[in-house]
């Protein structure tokens, strides 16, 4: 169903820009998987955009470019699965979103007063818990169809910079990859 869907949207998911979007997340994914390799105890998140992608972590540039150049070259040699991350913001939308459902479900049909809501608490409890159980798969396939791309095609990395930020002036210790691509 999901590749259907995907099949039914491929206009739009090959347009240059989303797919040069799709490509960095891709490779935003495929880095963080490399860093998690050897970086067992550090934080990582990333946001990805149409001309490259950011890394938020206490990270060393030269780990950054190394995991970037290896993902990137893993990638290209056909480990597409690099590009699938399940703490990427696609599958928690979507756990989120099969949860909420899932548990206001639960609530069709109780009485509109604090015990009949009381009454369907096990019934919201199971339905959410069912809702969180099978979004994983959910969110991976959407990821994988949808939100990236794991063949990076004619994907280059242009630059990496570290950059001093955050809000609220906290230092966070941020990377910034540009890429190029078609």
């Amino acid at each position: 169903m999901i590749q259907t869907a995907a099949r039914a949207a491929s206009p739009v998911l090959n347009m240059p820009v989303i797919r040069r979007i799709r490509r960095n997340h891709g490779l935003e994914h495929a880095s963080v998987h490399v860093l998690s390799e050897t970086i067992k105890t550090r934080p990582l998140a990333g946001r990805s955009d149409a001309d490259g992608f950011w890394l938020f972590g206490d990270l060393e540039t030269e780990q950054v470019k190394t995991a970037v150049e290896e993902a990137l070259r893993r990638m290209r040699a056909g480990d597409h699965q690099l590009a699938i991350h399940p703490g990427c913001g696609t599958a928690r939308l979507t756990t989120g979103t099969v949860a909420g459902l899932a548990a206001l479900s639960g609530t069709i049909g109780a009485r509109k007063t604090f015990s009949g809501m009381m009454e369907r608490l096990p019934t919201v409890i199971l339905l959410t818990m069912l809702g969180i159980f099978f979004s994983e798969p959910l969110g991976l396939q959407l990821q994988e169809h949808f939100t990236t791309l794991g063949d990076p095609g004619d994907l280059q990395i242009i630059s990496i910079e570290r950059k001093q930020g955050g809000m609220f002036g906290n230092g966070m210790i941020l990377h910034r990859v540009t890429t190029t691509s078609t």
